[in-house]
């Protein structure tokens, strides 16, 4: 196999800007902890997390299930000639392009992201925790599996732990959108939950609301994600010593949404958990922590969920990784310092907007 070069191939400095501009409105704690990672990783990522954006709203935004076929094969499409290393005219398409060359993503990946959307838009019911982790491999844990590549962490643990985290952040989405869901038609909470809750999944749908009964379920759920998180922990100090504060620092936000979650009360239907800046600031501060040490735990076998994931990926499958040269822990220090002081003034920001609405 031919050695991969790191110089673009396709994309141009204004197509980096076009991804970097379509998630400006996307979450927050991506930004924060995007910005904690190296540079190079933090470009591809982004190139990766816009093509992600557009198909998310692609297939969100059909209205029946011909525009739904139609949006996926014009997905499918681009695929096609991203991954044949002729993209579209689409700066999305000519950054992605780069990306899954130089890093060497299996195809198998974002259609499987793909598929998890189609999943989405067709109102598909999971009765199962199983089934729910169907999901989340397919939404979230293709994600974690692409970030994990373009930081050069190829073996199976690696990809393994990294599906863990996106799992797990999943499974926290699913726990802090509870109401918004539902009045949208959708549950993600296993029904086989809700029923041994007490509760009438379609009675319910038709009027959510909480109740201590479907508090048990958010909080079982929030169980779950923990144990993930905890897994995920352990394949950090696997990953490049400058990748490490931004990983963690993803991870340690998400699992706020959490605790937020239950210091309201576990009620996710009539209040959407937010966490604090300040406690956002204070959870990268602790990001900077050095890794955990490797254990059991972090050669565990992937979820049967997430195995056809970590099995797309041939370890060798690269000649030549993009080097991601070590950084000074001070340097690190600075960026995340920087990254708080913006944080805390978009957010005082944004507060002042809701106070004048």
């Amino acid at each position: 196999m031919p050695q991969r070069s790191t110089d673009p191939i396709h994309a141009s400095p204004a197509d980096l800007e076009a991804c970097t501009r379509l998630l400006c409105n996307g979450s927050r704690s991506f930004f924060l902890a995007g910005h904690v990672l190296p540079r190079r990783t933090r470009r591809a990522a982004t190139a990766l997390y816009a093509f992600c954006r557009q198909a998310d709203d692609a297939i969100d935004l059909a209205q029946n299930e011909v525009a739904e076929r139609e949006a996926l094969a014009c997905l499918c499409a681009r695929l096609d000639a991203i991954y044949a290393g002729r993209p579209l005219p689409d700066p999305v398409d000519r950054a992605l392009a780069d990306v899954v060359a130089r890093y060497a993503i299996p195809r198998a990946l974002p259609d499987a992201l793909l598929e998890g959307f189609v999943w989405d838009a067709q109102g598909r019911s999971y009765d199962t925790l199983h089934e729910v982790l169907d999901y989340a491999a397919r939404v979230a844990g293709t994600v974690g599996a692409m970030m994990a590549l373009l930081m050069g962490a190829r073996s199976a643990s690696a990809l393994a732990r990294a599906c863990d985290l996106g799992m797990a952040m999943q499974l926290t989405n699913i726990a802090r959108d509870v109401g918004e869901d539902a009045r949208l038609r959708r549950l993600y909470l296993p029904r086989e939950w809700m029923r041994e809750a007490g509760i009438d999944c379609e009675q319910w749908l038709t009027e959510p609301r909480f109740s201590p009964a479907l508090g048990t379920v958010v909080a079982r759920l929030l169980r779950e994600a923990d144990q993930l998180y905890a897994r995920a922990e352990r394949g950090i100090a696997d990953l490049p010593r400058a990748c490490r504060p931004g990983i963690r620092a993803a991870a340690m936000l998400y699992a706020q949404i959490g605790r937020q979650i239950e210091r309201n009360r576990l009620d996710s239907v009539a209040q959407r958990a937010v966490v604090p800046a300040r406690t956002k600031a204070a959870v990268l501060l602790r990001a900077l922590a050095p890794a955990l040490r490797t254990d059991e735990l972090a050669h565990a076998a992937p979820l049967p969920a997430a195995r056809f994931l970590v099995e797309a990926v041939d370890p060798t499958g690269l000649t030549r990784l993009p080097q991601i040269s070590p950084q000074p822990a001070r340097s690190v220090d600075g960026r995340a310092a920087w990254v708080i002081d913006l944080f805390l003034r978009l957010e005082q920001r944004e507060q002042l907007q809701r106070s004048r609405a």
